[in-house]
């Protein structure tokens, strides 16, 4: 159903691009060649096998998570499961959590036991990385993929306690209950970024006449999100509205900030910005206001 993992490298003949199904992934390793070499047949070999593992825990990965720890197989399905697990007070599943747990899970498997500088693993946005000593990354947020500019960039260095960066909101691949153009989080690793950054798009919302939504089940007839409303359309809102909804976002972003589960955020909103984090290194791109 899902066809053979494809694993090759691009025509620059420095970037790994790992496709299975769903999962979209380039990879960047930077060191000696053998050992480039040697990371992205680790990564090869790693990633054959995860969309499977996935697909046999689906209605497990796609259950609320409540009270009771959900009971995971999969080396991905338990990243998952544990980067949800601090969330279970609030309407979360593990679903939250996957393409940063992928790109967790192969960053591992590039990683383990090579001498490398700088590698990231980009699943569709959400990526993972790793940084040698003295080592840095520059990374670009773009509020909206449809029309795509630059719109705020982070310095990731490596004495930052963070290897884990996602994108949320209501315009991206998933479905969100919010209306934020995008929401951005560091953290730890990519997995608890990714729920993060979900959860806190989810926040940005507030109650208008020029926002559309429909149940999850609706738009994809097996959505872990069953029938809540989800947001597909947002009309050009009022700057106060504007203000609630990110307001509201801004106070879920310290919350977990204050739980030491982010390191810091930063929510867009039609042109809008709030940053989380006394040390943000988020800065929105010259022009933006």
């Amino acid at each position: 159903m899902t066809g053979e993992a494809q694993v090759a490298l691009l025509g620059d003949g420095r970037r790994l691009h790992l496709h299975h199904g769903p999962i979209d992934i380039i990879a960047l390793a930077e060191g000696g060649t053998a050992e480039v070499n040697a990371a992205y047949s680790q990564a090869g070999k790693r990633f054959a096998t995860i969309l499977e593992e996935l697909v046999a825990e689906l209605p497990r990965l796609r259950a609320p998570t409540g009270a009771a720890r959900p009971l995971l197989n999969g080396a991905v399905a338990r990243r998952m499961g544990s980067a949800v697990w601090p969330h279970r007070s609030v309407f979360v599943t593990p679903m939250a959590a996957v393409a940063g747990a992928v790109a967790d899970d192969v960053l591992a498997a590039l990683t383990a036991g090579r001498d490398l500088a700088r590698v990231y693993v980009n699943n569709g946005g959400d990526i993972a990385f790793h940084l040698a000593r003295g080592q840095s990354f520059d990374a670009g947020i773009v509020d909206d993929a449809d029309a795509p500019e630059l719109d705020a960039r982070v310095r990731l260095t490596y004495d930052m306690p963070v290897r884990g960066l996602a994108t949320s909101g209501w315009r991206g691949r998933s479905h969100s209950l919010g209306i934020a153009d995008a929401v951005t989080v560091l953290a730890e690793c990519a997995a608890q970024a990714d729920v993060a950054a979900t959860l806190i798009a989810n926040a940005v919302d507030v109650d208008h006449e020029r926002i559309e939504r429909a149940p999850a089940n609706s738009l994809f007839n097996d959505s872990d999100l069953g029938d809540l409303p989800v947001t597909v359309k947002v009309g050009e809102l009022p700057s106060d509205a504007i203000d609630r909804a990110l307001f509201a976002g801004l106070a879920c972003a310290h919350a977990l900030q204050a739980r030491g589960l982010i390191f810091s955020a930063y929510l867009s909103l039609q042109g809008h910005l709030k940053f989380a984090g006394a040390d943000v290194r988020l800065s929105a791109a010259a022009g933006t206001t």
